[in-house]
């Protein structure tokens, strides 16, 4: 019954749009033109940035050819594969701040959308990445656990909730050189589930060095997992990119 009310939910969804765009219109975010029922108009969302065709698989950076770069086959990261939909920069660095700090809760399941119109990963569990504790209650949501919720839906996988989580609170990532966020998440995360044999699909806002999302994919494999797949919103280019 409840797998029945959820496909008459999805498959319903174009028209409650439609319904929303007309009784409830509202502006672009970006602009402020009229945008229907979505988030930005579609000369907004035309203008996001986009990464390059030719990607690492593993990391996600650009490598020509697609192929797996120099620095993965030197340092193999833990985690297995990354699924990007933008490249971080303006304006999808507005639209994720709205989201983390503006309390723009709807910009989660945009996200979602965003990444389900490109390829989709395979695996037998999602993950949202856990938020530090003082963090989340600072929030009072986690963003990658809000975009997690409509991908999860979608592909039909669990998403459970409180078996991984970040122990220790620590400098935030983006206040420190890039050479120090490996070591500033070294250990910081716990997970209580048995993942023996599983693949699974680790969700975030951002990608920036990877270092929070590889030591969050070393944990995941400490407790079984076979294959871990990184699928973010945004990837930050390197300098050298």
């Amino acid at each position: 019954m409840k797998e029945r009310y959820l496909s008459i939910l999805h498959a319903a969804a174009p028209v409650l749009r439609a319904i929303g765009a007309t009784l409830l219109p509202q502006d672009c975010l970006l602009c402020g033109a009229a945008a229907g029922a979505e988030i930005l108009c579609p000369d907004c969302a035309g203008t996001l940035p986009l990464l390059p065709a030719a990607l690492c698989p593993v990391c996600a950076l650009p490598s020509p050819a697609g192929e797996t770069c120099g620095r993965c086959l030197a340092y193999a990261p833990h985690f297995d594969a990354t699924l990007a939909g933008f490249r971080y920069g303006i304006p999808v660095d507005r639209l994720i701040q709205a989201l983390k700090y503006q309390h723009r809760l709807a910009l989660a399941p945009w996200f979602a959308r965003a990444l389900l119109a490109a390829p989709r990963p395979s695996g037998d569990l999602m993950l949202a990445l856990p938020l530090a504790g003082r963090r989340l209650g600072e929030r009072g949501f986690n963003q990658a656990l809000e975009i997690a919720r409509p991908l999860a839906r979608a592909l039909g996988l669990g998403l459970p909730l409180g078996d991984c989580l970040r122990a220790h609170d620590t400098a935030p990532q983006a206040s420190l050189p890039w050479q120090e966020r490996h070591r500033n998440v070294r250990g910081v995360f716990e997970c209580r589930r048995d993942l023996t044999g599983r693949s699974v699909i680790v969700v975030d806002d951002v990608m920036t060095t990877g270092a929070t999302l590889n030591e969050f994919a070393r944990t995941l494999k400490k407790h079984g997992a076979t294959r871990v797949t990184n699928w973010v919103v945004a990837r930050t280019l390197m300098p050298d990119h």
